[in-house]
């Protein structure tokens, strides 16, 4: 098929200007299940319940090591995925090769998603390896994916079209999540719910990103001038040249520490809230409870985000106050039902017990006397 010749969003009419807008932010709902299911949901604790089995002569000594290596996992991949990205960004925009670089991308990471129903008890090393090669796809696709906003996006609309495709994620994400638990109910003998949906994830990321790949013409490259060089090189001086110059904007400065340190924190907290919570006592339901939660409530805040920038917007102190209000209240608001509420309600563990006629729960107790 030929390549389509470019039009600035700018010139477009309204219908195919929706209709690109549209199938950009169906990129998110596409790639934010490997974020549920892969990264935060199921694979942390399949891990470690059953891929790291055998790593130590228990099983208990076995989840404990298993868990250090996830966390080991998480920092490698994402660390090759801060060396690489800005390398291939510039390339892409050297070269025109926005779409053909996240489609490379999305592929290895939906390949590498899709093989981990393959793992099974003692797997934690091809686990290992197939979760970096999928977290460096997911990674570096949505490098080009944000890449493409503005040149799809009408510069009014930035902020509008990047908090609906947030928000079109995070229901993208928790429906696929909310799927998935429906499986690993349904099909627990030899895991195959939770091997199953690995390949769910693969074939959800697969579908939803044709649209991005098919409706989006691939944007211009970036203006070099007169010089003539490789890409490799281009690029490199490109960086060069942005890190000697960023000390002059300095609100892009603030912007790149704090996104260094809030988003990529987020990100570990993510990978390893799971493993935490069952190290905790939490059950499965309690822990997917949990993150379908926060799945849907970012979807209102989403769009409340994206309101906020926008200085024509009439709402915008009422939305700032309440997110405001939010940070402050439901902290306070937790830690007054933890206090409030019984035990069996939050999930808190039982004091301790004096005699056997006290006890509760299951478990192995000591007789009285010591025997």
């Amino acid at each position: 098929m030929a390549a389509r010749a470019w039009v600035p969003a700018s010139a477009l009419d309204d219908a195919t200007y929706r209709r690109r807008t549209r199938a950009w932010m169906l990129y998110d709902w596409a790639n934010s299940a490997f974020a549920t299911t892969i990264l935060a949901a199921v694979l942390p604790t399949y891990y470690s319940d059953v891929a790291g089995i055998g790593i130590a002569p228990t099983v208990e000594a076995s989840r404990v090591i298993a868990a250090g290596y996830w966390g080991t996992t998480l920092a490698l991949g994402l660390f090759i995925v801060a060396i690489v990205s800005p390398i291939l960004g510039a390339i892409a925009d050297i070269k025109r090769g926005k779409k053909r670089f996240l489609a490379i991308s999305a592929g290895t990471g939906i390949v590498a998603t899709g093989l981990l129903a393959l793992v099974s008890t003692g797997d934690w090393l091809l686990a290992s390896v197939l979760f970096v090669f999928g977290r460096i796809g997911f990674g570096a696709a949505n490098v080009f994916y944000d890449a493409l906003l503005p040149h799809v996006a009408r510069p009014d609309d930035v902020d509008t079209v990047s908090t609906w495709g947030y928000a079109l994620g995070y229901l993208g994400g928790g429906l696929l999540l909310a799927v998935n638990v429906g499986m690993i109910l349904l099909l627990p003998e030899d895991n195959w719910g939770i091997r199953l949906s690995f390949l769910s994830v693969a074939v959800w990321w697969a579908v939803f990103t044709i649209p991005v790949l098919r409706v989006i013409p691939e944007p211009p490259a970036a203006d070099l001038g007169d010089r003539r060089e490789n890409p490799v090189i281009a690029s490199f001086r490109r960086l060069r040249e942005t890190f000697r110059a960023i000390r002059s904007y300095r609100e892009l400065l603030k912007f790149l520490v704090a996104f260094w340190i809030y988003n990529d924190g987020i990100g570990t907290i993510i990978g390893v809230a799971a493993i935490y919570g069952a190290a905790l006592g939490l059950g499965t339901v309690e822990i997917v409870g949990a993150l379908l939660l926060v799945q849907f409530v970012g979807i209102p805040f989403s769009v409340m985000f994206g309101r906020i920038p926008r200085k024509d917007s009439a709402r915008r102190a009422f939305f700032l106050g309440f997110i405001l209000w939010n940070f402050v209240s439901l902290p306070l608001l937790g830690i007054a039902a933890l206090r409030a509420l019984p035990a069996e309600v939050t999930g808190a563990p039982f004091p301790p017990y004096e005699t056997l006629a006290t006890a509760a729960g299951s478990g192995v107790y000591q007789a009285e006397g010591g025997r």
